[in-house]
């Protein structure tokens, strides 16, 4: 093996309780004077997105709000996100809420200044180059949910309109200046919104941690993001207020999305897919199909999970691993299947089309082809 990579780790991130009250410093050390907050419909009129406003002109900053991002966030989204940035005089975003209010703010920061269309930007060799640089906003992120990490990524996930394809817009300027991870802001979340982001963020690292890429530093921080997760998932799903185990689940989020810097697989591949078509929750869905997934990938991942098995504090290796998840998967409410998301037999054809060509094939420790990502989507069925 050549041991030979190109690393980058994350930002400035502010974190714990409370430390919402610090965005207007953040601003002031991204230099954003007029910050547009964007973030999705259902936070808008929720009383965290109104305290974050209230923060910032009781410091004297002039914020605005846009709210116009669907659940999964498309090129309609952003040039509306991207008129309001520039119709309000903004000079900075302050990307607020769970992985669409979140990716959808970063992409407007990183579009505002562009005058290449956003495709041209896509996750694909060097593309990234085309942008201009110096034409991209600052960026804060909040995030209020605990699983997509996406407020220490590189990138974000837009949803083509018209072919329902997602497509990964990558720069390393998406990554933003400042993050403040504030667990209070988590408290309010449902159950099953815990428990799906929460599995999103497990996803994230057992893909990062099954990845045959060399990175050793997130092999460890996607092993330690498991335990954090196998932890207090379930604390924050029996209770909502538990301030500790909401903490310890955004600091997995973080770390899920650290870690796959190494790479994704066959779940986020099946997963993109899936929610673009049929506008499922993109962790829950990644739950579902974890099992499927590391059964397919099992002769490839054993060894490193029967060493890692025991630091998580799960008998039997890999297959007592694999027999933890489906029965973490119930406890957690998830459903056994995606035909109880709504997934029909009937599209498997074009979900492996869009599978296949996904990015995060990449990843993959056994190699992914139309004809075995056909039997993964039945047998996650």
């Amino acid at each position: 093996m050549t041991l030979i990579a190109n690393w980058s780790y994350p930002t400035a991130i502010k974190f714990g309780a409370g430390r919402i009250a610090e965005l207007p410093d953040a601003c002031r050390q991204a230099g954003i004077n007029r910050p547009l907050l964007v973030t999705d419909r259902g936070l808008a009129p929720l009383p965290i997105t109104a305290r974050a406003l209230d923060i910032l002109r009781a410091a004297g900053l002039e914020p605005g709000l846009f709210a116009e991002v669907d659940p999964n966030p498309n090129e309609v989204n952003l040039d509306a996100g991207v008129a309001a940035y520039k119709a309000g005089g903004h000079d900075g975003v302050i990307a607020f809420g769970g992985g669409s209010g979140l990716d959808l703010g970063k992409c407007v920061a990183f579009m505002a200044g562009q005058t290449r269309p956003v495709w041209d930007f896509e996750d694909i060799g060097d593309w990234w180059t085309r942008a201009d640089a110096d034409a991209i906003a600052p960026i804060i992120a909040v995030p209020t949910t605990a699983g997509t990490g996406s407020e220490v990524g590189r990138a974000s996930i837009i949803t083509h309109a018209a072919t329902h394809a997602k497509k990964i817009i990558f720069h390393p300027k998406f990554l933003p200046t400042v993050v403040i991870c504030d667990p209070e802001l988590t408290v309010g979340m449902p159950r099953a919104i815990t428990a799906g982001t929460g599995l999103d963020a497990f996803a994230h690292c057992v893909e990062a941690f099954s990845s045959p890429h060399y990175h050793p530093m997130s092999q460890g921080i996607a092993l330690e993001g498991m335990r954090l997760v196998i932890e207090n998932l379930p604390r924050a799903y029996a209770d909502g207020t538990d301030i500790e185990a909401r903490a310890q689940m955004m600091s997995a989020a973080a770390m899920g999305a650290t870690a796959f810097q190494k790479g994704l697989g066959a779940i986020h591949a099946m997963s993109h897919p899936v929610g673009a078509y049929f506008n499922t929750h993109h962790g829950t869905t990644n739950a579902v199909c974890m099992p499927a997934v590391l059964d397919f990938n099992a002769d490839a991942i054993r060894e490193r999970f029967d060493r890692a098995a025991s630091y998580l504090g799960i008998t039997g290796g890999f297959d007592g691993f694999r027999a933890f998840v489906q029965d973490f998967n119930d406890s957690l409410g998830i459903p056994r299947g995606l035909a109880a998301l709504g997934v029909t037999e009937a599209a498997i054809p074009d979900l492996v089309k869009g599978a296949i060509v996904d990015p995060s094939c990449g990843g993959n420790p056994v190699t992914l082809t139309e004809e075995n990502l056909t039997a993964l989507f039945h047998a996650a069925m």
